[in-house]
């Protein structure tokens, strides 16, 4: 691969997003003195930090700032009061990129390809079941005994004969 770089999917590279200074700034002290950033706060929330963000900054300053204010006053552990919330989101979502700003999906090296979609993937598992399949036949059929109708040996069972008691 001289001369090409593969860049990630967007969800595995964490290079230069436009939402960093978003994503790390700090929310406030935690009760055991740890400063909490946006990312951590979002995750703990189970909600996916750069699609939050990037959500956030699609929408008007005030309905993003109404919408981190909710999720900070849901966060269990932060040392700050509650009517600080507002003024705390208002400061994040500032940090966020303009309204409009189009989020890059992958931050990767201009003429840098994308990875190959799926199908190479699918054809490559069919090859595979299909070969192995076909491995587990053959092998079955060569483990089935042969009868060959020229052979002197006989197949068939009989019982041990007993003599027959006749006239005498």
């Amino acid at each position: 691969m001289r001369g090409r770089e593969a860049t990630l999917p967007p969800q595995f590279s964490l290079l230069q997003s436009e939402f960093n200074d978003f994503l790390y700034a700090p929310i406030g002290a935690e009760r055991n003195d740890s400063v909490l950033s946006v990312l951590s706060a979002l995750a703990r929330t189970g909600i996916d930090p750069w699609q939050e963000a990037a959500r956030l900054a699609q929408l008007s300053k005030a309905l993003a700032t109404q919408r981190l204010t909710a999720i900070i006053a849901g966060l269990p552990d932060g040392q700050w009061a509650q009517a600080e919330t507002g003024a705390i989101a208002a400061r994040l979502i500032e940090l966020l990129p303009a309204k409009g700003v189009a989020p890059s999906a992958s931050p990767g090296p201009v003429g840098a390809k994308r990875l190959p979609s799926s199908l190479p993937l699918k054809l490559l598992l069919v090859v595979v079941l299909g070969g192995s399949t076909l491995f587990a036949i053959l092998s079955h059929l060569n483990s089935a005994p042969v009868i060959d109708p020229e052979s002197s040996v006989s197949t068939t069972v009989t019982s041990p004969s007993a003599p027959v008691a006749g006239p005498k």
